[in-house]
């Protein structure tokens, strides 16, 4: 299957935060092939792994690519007059809501639409406000008596937007944050089919990131991993924004340095990305990164822990735009590094006092 196809069928599918399990069907479709086995765990985590090929006598050593599959949206709370009010499930702006089609998961899927009042009967000094998410609904063409019984308090809604390509290997939709990262993780487990590594690899879609980190923390201490890398998406540029918090879409993928990254794997995939030729980005994180990386390195007594990102622009909207071919070099960045990894590399990890 071609990239971009797989690119566009991860960002169609639903998996709201706490509600992956569509989605991570999908996935499960597209690392069998590159697999060993597969397990879930008590948060719903996707692990799959490929062990690596070592000498009996050498020690068991892993790393873990953790990439999150869930997707902001929103839930029920309430029926009025077969209208659902509902509230946000992760970071939500509230001024991309109105006019949206999304699906409801009540007893079946719902097609609806997000509606608001018209602007002829909103009073004039509000018509130039952005509605507040309480004075949004979802239209399903339903009665409250039909309403009542298809759908529940509580019911996830995604967004329903069909992935659209654009020009220059460029490709927009819902839920590239982080679907993309989904895409890196499985070019990675197609280009490590062809090579040699010793190392396991542990491909974790985790859950519940948009809502907490929590899938990471789960599956990590559960895996306990020699290193880990999360990969994630970070702001692309565009008009008026600023180029020292932005990146190039098309430029590589983005390198992440600061306290949640551990100096020895930022080295590591920078060497790696020289090596094979492939172009990068730095990204200075001084403080939290917010993504699974954040989770991971403070799990157990410390795992150490890396961030890959892909420049994504309209970040957290139903029109996130990406480049393929980020994907495509951050899927080789990472098989390479990967195919690198032996003891040397575990004692580069070791933090030393100077002499």
């Amino acid at each position: 299957m071609e990239l971009l196809e797989i690119v566009k069928a991860l960002s169609e599918a639903p998996g709201v935060a706490g509600f992956e399990a569509p989605v991570q069907e999908l996935i499960r479709s597209y690392w069998k092939p590159y697999v060993h086995e597969f397990r879930t765990d008590a948060l719903g985590n996707l692990i799959g792994l490929r062990r690596g090929q070592r000498p009996a006598d050498a020690p068991a050593r892993s790393i873990m690519l953790a990439t999150h599959c869930d997707e902001i949206g929103l839930m029920v709370t309430g029926i009025e007059e077969g209208f659902l009010r509902f509230t946000s499930v992760g970071g939500i702006d509230a001024r991309v809501l109105p006019g949206q089609e999304v699906t409801v998961f009540g007893r079946r899927e719902l097609p609806g639409v997000i509606g608001l009042r018209p602007p002829h009967l909103v009073p004039a000094e509000q018509r130039q406000k952005p509605l507040p998410m309480d004075e949004l609904f979802v239209d399903v063409g339903l009665s409250q008596e039909q309403a009542q019984k298809l759908v529940s308090i509580g019911d996830p809604i995604a967004f329903r937007v069909p992935a659209l390509e654009l020009e220059n290997e460029r490709v927009a939709g819902k839920a590239f944050d982080n679907r993309a990262s989904v895409a890196v993780a499985t070019v990675c487990l197609m280009t490590l089919q062809g090579m040699h590594h010793t190392w396991d690899v542990y491909a974790v879609a985790t859950t519940q990131e948009e809502v907490g980190l929590r899938g990471a923390m789960v599956s990590a201490y559960g895996l306990a991993p020699d290193i880990a890398i999360a990969i994630d998406v970070t702001f692309g540029d565009g008009p008026g924004l600023s180029d020292a918090e932005t990146f190039e879409l098309g430029a590589g993928p983005v390198i992440a340095i600061g306290p949640n990254v551990h100096p020895a794997l930022h080295e590591a995939l920078v060497e790696a990305a020289k090596s094979l030729e492939i172009p990068y980005q730095i990204e200075p994180m001084p403080e939290h990164s917010g993504t699974d990386g954040w989770a991971i390195q403070v799990t157990r007594e410390g795992i150490p822990t890396a961030v890959l990102s892909i420049p994504t622009q309209n970040m957290h909207s139903p029109v996130e735009v990406i480049s393929l071919k980020d994907i495509r070099r951050a899927g080789r960045l990472l098989a390479g590094f990967i195919s690198t990894l032996n003891e040397e590399f575990v004692r580069r990890l070791t933090f030393s006092l100077p002499e």
